[in-house]
């Protein structure tokens, strides 16, 4: 018992908490765009099943927590299920049920409230990475060289220990952290570096070497290196409050980026699909999060908001993205996909995103030994 008691509040309550957040925000920017749009909203759900508790509001909404916590929806009227496909009696309302009917109003309006979740969630990266900036500082190390290794290719290319890093394939450089990012995605494509030496603009072509690293938790990941070490250790600088707000839509911007172009690696095949997690590696990641502090947590949950907006963006029918492209096929047909069509469409979603789910799932346990362990068990 004591050692349940010990994994649940090791894994579980970390990993519940912060989806519960993320989920929150997310489907309150579909709730609340939806109510100023004047749509009725029958479910506000954070979790998926059967209800543990809730409470009915004097607008006829009910807010719910339900048992299984990965993920959350709000159902509007009209809704057939909770992926938004329109029920079959839209068609027999009366004209008082369309007024507050989703499917009813313009699509102008219907795309407003789809893309109020994934929005919903960049605000809150932006608005919590900001508080981070100003109250605990952002991480910051001088783009400096502070050392040339000898067996990297940057010692091979020409740089030395004092150049400062200026700009590397077109992208401007104002850290190391930049550096680090921008590296380390690469998969071994040639990159043109510029640096400062001496007052003086110099050009490094090179090619980062892909090695395979060992995080904190064991598990392996492939990234580029060049070979250069940082000049001095991280400093944590405070933001005034208007750069805090800048930086945080930088440091979102440049987590959506790098995530699409992992992505784009892995759909051409120049990067391995290991590094695509489930809820069993957030859970993993977010272990350790009272213990490493709250700058550190909050840090992630900046992330894991960053990634919700995004993937609900993918144009995948049934997640916010799929939406969008229906009522974007609307506004240019001038009249709506029929609901056998819609009905298809969120199927088929449903399916790709239930896979996605069981492959991530299986990547989870293949990083955290679980499938060695039940292996070696037969063998």
């Amino acid at each position: 018992m004591e050692n349940f008691l010990e994994l649940a509040a090791h894994y579980a309550i970390p990993f519940i908490l912060v989806i519960t957040i993320v989920v929150f925000v997310h489907e309150f920017g579909h709730y609340w765009v939806a109510r100023l749009c004047g749509i009725k909203i029958e479910v506000f759900s954070i979790g998926f099943g059967n209800e543990i508790f809730g409470w009915t509001d004097k607008h006829g909404t009910r807010w719910k927590v339900s048992w299984l916590p990965l993920g959350g929806y709000v159902k509007m009227f009209g809704d057939a299920s909770v992926a938004s496909t329109p029920d079959a009696s839209v068609q027999d309302m009366t004209d008082e049920q369309k007024r507050v009917s989703f499917f009813h109003q313009h699509v102008d309006k219907r795309m407003a409230v789809i893309v109020a979740g994934p929005l919903a969630n960049y605000l809150f990266a932006i608005f919590v990475l900001a508080l981070l900036f100003m109250f605990h500082g952002q991480p910051y190390t001088p783009s400096d060289v502070g050392e040339v290794t000898k067996d990297g290719v940057a010692i091979t290319a020409g740089l030395k220990t004092g150049d400062h890093v200026t700009v590397i394939d077109g992208q401007t450089i104002n850290s190391f952290e930049d550096i680090r990012r921008i590296i380390g995605l690469n998969t071994g494509t040639p990159i043109t570096m510029q640096v400062v030496r001496d007052g003086k603009p110099l050009d490094f072509n090179l090619t980062p070497k892909v090695v395979t690293i060992t995080d904190n938790f064991g598990d392996e990941h492939k990234q580029g290196l060049v070979g250069i070490k940082s000049s001095g250790k991280t400093d944590f600088v405070q933001r005034e409050p208007l750069d805090a707000v800048k930086r945080a839509v930088q440091d979102t911007w440049n987590l959506s980026a790098d995530t699409l172009r992992a992505v784009g690696q892995m759909l051409m095949g120049v990067r391995g699909t290991e590094d695509v997690g489930g809820p069993l590696r957030i859970a993993q990641v977010f272990s350790n999060t009272f213990k490493d502090g709250l700058p550190t947590f909050f840090w992630r949950i900046a992330l894991i908001s960053v990634n919700l907006g995004l993937v609900n963006l993918f144009p995948i029918p049934m997640l916010d993205g799929g939406h969008l492209a229906f009522y974007l096929a609307e506004r240019l047909r001038g009249r709506p996909l029929s609901l056998r069509i819609q009905e298809i469409g969120a199927n088929f979603g449903a399916a790709m995103v239930v896979a996605l789910m069981l492959f991530a799932t299986w990547n989870d346990l293949v990083h955290m030994k679980v499938v060695s362990f039940i292996r070696g068990l037969f063998s």
